[in-house]
């Protein structure tokens, strides 16, 4: 009597996991495929500026609400009010972070040794760039 042979079994296992390895490498093409088409086709240019976004809102508002003549420049004026004090705002807390930031560079300067301190102020001026380049203008 001859034993049974297992090769069918495993050649179906090994297609069924090739099928499985395959319809995963497919699932994962087609997904950043549509993620890839979704963050290409987000709002492009350079954000509004201030009068630009309020221009915006009081069409916005204009379309929505119907508003009259006059209700137009009183919401428009009331906007330009609102984003000065923003504004005055930010400039404050602005000032305070960077004292924040200069105190904490201070303080881990304190801590390097002479040999460091070259290094960490290139960091230091490669961090400032990028932040720099990253903040809309205002």
């Amino acid at each position: 009597m001859s034993e049974p042979t297992t090769v069918p079994v495993a050649a179906s296992a090994t297609r069924k996991a090739a099928m499985w390895i395959a319809a995963v490498f497919v699932l994962a093409a087609a997904l950043g495929s549509v993620s890839g088409y979704m963050y290409g086709h987000r709002a492009p240019g350079p954000p509004l500026s201030d009068d630009a976004k309020r221009q915006q809102k009081v069409a916005t508002l204009t379309k929505e609400l119907q508003l009259t003549p006059e209700q137009q420049t009183q919401v428009d004026a009331i906007f330009r009010d609102t984003q000065g004090k923003f504004q005055a705002i930010r400039k404050d807390s602005d000032a305070q972070i960077e004292v924040a930031r200069q105190a904490g560079r201070e303080r881990l300067r304190s801590v390097l040794t002479p040999e460091q301190k070259p290094k960490f102020e290139e960091f230091l001026r490669k961090m400032d760039e990028d932040r720099k380049n990253r903040q809309p203008a205002r």
